[in-house]
């Protein structure tokens, strides 16, 4: 059983922190301070600090880390942590970055929303050697498997977290060789990505699978401002199945209707 580091923040990286504790002995998990969130803005752990205080893992949660916060380990494993790793600890150990995507395709923040706004049949993991730019270092792994019609960014993201920890099963020996065609760039989701154009249903339909269940869609329904969090097509229109009036709760579209009545 390989001892490694984790780096992770965010729930991708809590699904992948999981599924490697049971593969290997995790000496440490790097993440994010905690964070004021809610109405109440009461700090709020992330989801991979939560993860590892479930598995009885030690946290390290330094604003931006340095050798020591890594020392132990000569590999350690990134994924969907959100800190540029400096020179100096890209040094010190051997990096690992999960991205989920089949680089160089969908470089970048968002990878799995974009490849499904872009109507991508398949989409899959790579495991890089991390290097200072973005999403370029030499593959070590990669496995790619169909986005299905119905599936959505969390179910792309938890089929990624069980695929990236099959790819790290055997960390020993890794062969890396470059990255092969034109890069393609998963630029960071802005508000505007969640607008829906209902005159276009299926673009329409691929922007709520996108941003489901983490962000929603959003559009106005009947004249009330909604997030859509799952829909269909039908009869070239898009319809809604679960939605979120704004302020309120998620329903089913047939809840609202009656709502409205």
């Amino acid at each position: 059983m390989s001892r490694i580091g984790v780096a992770a923040t965010a729930p991708f990286g809590a699904d992948v922190l999981e599924q490697l504790a049971d593969e290997h002995d995790v000496a440490w998990v790097l993440t994010r301070p905690d964070r004021p969130a809610g109405r109440g803005r009461r700090p709020r752990p992330p989801a991979a600090k939560v993860t590892a205080d479930r598995l009885g893992l030690e946290v390290r949660q330094p604003e931006r880390p340095t050798v020591d916060d890594i020392a132990g380990v000569d590999t350690i494993v990134l994924v969907a942590y959100g800190v540029l790793i400096p020179d100096e600890l890209l040094r010190a150990a051997l990096w690992l970055n999960v991205h989920p995507s089949l680089l160089p395709r969908w470089r970048g923040a968002a990878p799995v929303e974009r490849a499904i706004l872009a109507g991508d049949e398949e989409t899959g993991v790579t495991i890089i050697k991390l290097v200072k730019e973005l999403d370029a270092g030499p593959i070590a792994a990669q496995q790619a498997f169909p986005i299905g019609p119905e599936d959505d960014a969390g179910a792309v993201y938890a089929r990624s977290a069980e695929v990236a920890a099959n790819l790290l099963r055997e960390l020993d020996g890794l062969e890396f060789h470059e990255q092969e065609g034109e890069p393609t760039y998963a630029h960071k989701l802005e508000s505007s990505d969640r607008e829906l154009d209902l005159t276009d249903p299926d673009d329409a339909l691929r922007r709520v699978r996108a941003l489901s269940p983490h962000i929603g869609a959003r559009t106005e329904l009947h004249g009330r401002p909604v997030t859509i969090w799952k829909a269909r097509t039908d009869d070239g229109k898009l319809v809604p199945v679960e939605v979120q009036p704004s302020g309120g709760r998620r329903m089913t579209y047939e809840e609202f209707l009656r709502g409205l009545r």
